[in-house]
């Protein structure tokens, strides 16, 4: 992905799209990040019906985010994993459980192999998309 989706996919909070039996679910999260490889990842605290879906739907996933300041904002669309162990799992379980003092904890984590960006600024470029390419980053067309 490029420098400006994963900065402002660092920076700001993501909308979370599944579906299953045609009914969509979006929900906000809090606790997510972008790996060095470009994989996007989020801590599952309250994702049971996030879950559901992405078992029912093979995995699909979209990701939204947007900067309410100047309305960048892109859609990823890709595919998760659900992993219950591990060091992801270990570093938002650290993160849940510091903010909410013990009280919640990340069951587990999504691993999501982004797909597709669309660029969702209003503009010249919007609803421009590009495939990820695994060796060299974005494409747009």
């Amino acid at each position: 992905m490029n420098e400006n989706v994963v900065k402002l996919l660092k920076a700001g909070m993501w909308d979370l799209a599944t579906c299953s039996n045609g009914e969509p679910n979006v929900v906000p999260v809090a606790f997510k990040d972008v790996t060095e490889d470009g994989k996007l990842v989020v801590g599952d605290v309250f994702l049971e019906t996030t879950l559901k879906n992405i078992q029912a739907n093979h995995g699909k996933i979209a990701i939204s985010v947007y900067d309410p300041q100047n309305l960048e904002g892109y859609q990823i669309k890709g595919t998760a994993a659900y992993v219950t162990e591990g060091a992801v799992v270990d570093i938002f379980k650290n993160m849940v459980e510091k903010m909410f003092n013990g009280a919640a904890t990340a069951k587990g984590a999504l691993v999501i192999t982004p797909e597709k960006v669309i660029v969702t600024t209003p503009g010249a470029d919007n609803k421009k998309s590009c495939k990820i390419r695994e060796s060299a980053g974005t494409e747009f067309s």
